[in-house]
């Protein structure tokens, strides 16, 4: 396996990062996670206008684009593979173990994992934390990622793949790794942007092509959606047959049906949409 590391092309055995880099000591960093079908990779441009965003957020350089596509590109026919993962990692590079930022540079790792497609279903839990709609990090794509490994764990101690968080004013907010959409008097509603959810790249294309509209949606909206979908760069658009102990019998109904074959038909048609 090869990946992408500050410049080049290097075995994943023996690639390394310092111990003392931004990313690691204090979550310093962002990452894009790109869709790869037999080595081409789904809406990179939107991906990497993202990864734009969240270094401006976050306080770092802007990342050398050229560059971060010549990367996809090496790790992309270096590693073939029909369907992969490509993750892009950008921090604030060697630093001090405090916050403060050091004056070597960022780091940037491309590196790309084999997956298989998902189910057409899943469970969903509810968590009770929240998300800050009004915090430093909101909407930016950070390497800052540890409330998201404890409310997965939790996810997957009651045997669902994805947990939701509603935010400060209990409104229906966003997955760990996805957004989510639900189903009223047949319309799809995802929460806004200003929920304090990641804006993320599937739900940008699912709205688009399906005409949802956003709205502020209690969390309890969970209880009584006629229909539950989530998206994601490895979910596309993926429907809900569970949330917490409430079963939604026949997903995916109707709307999200036909959302899943509006993706597919139209990301299908073109990669870099």
């Amino acid at each position: 396996m090869k990946i992408w590391l500050d410049g080049g092309l290097q075995d994943a055995e023996s690639a390394r990062v310092s111990v003392f880099d931004h990313g690691l000591t204090v979550g310093d960093g962002i990452f894009e996670t790109v869709k790869a079908v037999d080595g081409r990779p789904f809406a990179l441009t939107r991906h990497l206008d993202r990864l734009t965003r969240s270094a401006r957020g976050l306080g770092l350089p802007d990342p050398d684009l050229d560059e971060v596509r010549r990367a996809c590109a090496a790790v992309l026919e270096a590693n073939p593979m029909p369907l992969g993962r490509l993750r892009l990692t950008y921090t604030g590079g060697h630093g001090p173990l405090g916050s403060d930022r050091g004056d070597h540079g960022p780091t940037l790792v491309a590196a790309l994992g084999e997956t298989t497609r998902r189910p057409d279903t899943t469970a969903v839990v509810t968590v009770p934390w929240t998300r800050n709609e009004h915090g430093a990090l909101t909407g930016l794509k950070t390497t800052s990622y540890a409330e998201n490994v404890v409310a997965l764990a939790r996810a997957r101690e009651r045997g669902a793949s994805e947990a939701l968080f509603g935010n400060t004013v209990g409104a229906l907010c966003e997955g760990t790794g996805s957004n989510v959409f639900v189903v009223l008097d047949g319309e799809l509603h995802p929460p806004p942007t200003a929920s304090g959810c990641l804006a993320g790249i599937t739900r940008a294309l699912a709205v688009e092509w399906t005409g949802a509209k956003e709205t502020d949606l209690p969390l309890d909206v969970l209880e009584r959606a006629e229909e539950v979908f989530l998206t994601s760069t490895l979910r596309d658009v993926q429907a809900v047959h569970r949330v917490d102990d409430r079963e939604l019998p026949g997903a995916p109904g109707p709307v999200t049906a036909k959302a899943m074959r509006i993706f597919d038909e139209r990301s299908g048609a073109d990669l870099d949409p």
